[in-house]
């Protein structure tokens, strides 16, 4: 039986907050040191006419600094929920944000949510589909100002070899849509 007895917070910044959890596993006091931070979305978008997948390339500093690579990281179109609305909402303004594209709500598709980074933050993201083509792209994206976004193009006939193609640096999120829609939309 595990319980929490306490959390303490260190800091106060922006978009997370770490903390001390103490707490209490099969009559043991504990110390875990966590970060409290927003859930998110996360959305594979296929493009019906390209037949590929839309991935955003950007810079993310921990991986910078954790792996001294460049720190690009490739992964689906994503943001974080930080605002009163929809998860579903905050999924389509993000397709648009970050990739040009104005999907209509109705073909979104959910698929499933999950914990990430569970060792440190257990955040949930909640996984949605959606087919594109060019007649919805009205920008060509790449974000807010300071993410400085890459829209990608992923082959479906590359995306295998891709997703197991170690030199590019992938969240395990664009690895599970990846396979979800093989599972599910490929043609077999």
């Amino acid at each position: 039986m595990s319980n929490i007895d306490s959390i303490e917070e260190l800091s106060n910044p922006n978009y997370i907050r770490p903390i001390k959890i103490n707490y209490t596993q099969n009559e043991k006091k504990k110390v875990w040191e966590a970060v409290i931070s927003h859930d998110s979305v996360a959305i594979l978008l296929y493009h019906t006419q390209k037949k590929a997948f839309v991935i955003v390339k950007q810079l993310r500093v921990p991986v910078l600094n954790a792996n001294k690579t460049d720190g690009m990281t490739h992964e689906l179109c994503a943001g974080i929920v930080d605002k009163d609305t929809s998860n579903i909402q905050i999924a389509k303004e993000e397709i648009l944000e970050e990739c040009g594209y104005d999907v209509a709500l109705e073909n979104i598709q959910r698929v499933s949510s999950y914990y990430t980074s569970v060792g440190i933050s257990g955040a949930k993201q909640t996984f949605y589909f959606a087919s594109i083509d060019d007649t919805m792209k009205i920008s060509e994206g790449g974000g807010l100002e300071e993410e400085n976004i890459e829209v990608l193009y992923i082959p479906l006939s590359k995306a295998k070899e891709f997703m197991f193609d170690e030199s590019y640096q992938k969240t395990p999120g664009l690895m599970m849509g990846f396979y979800w829609f093989f599972e599910n939309k490929s043609e077999k």
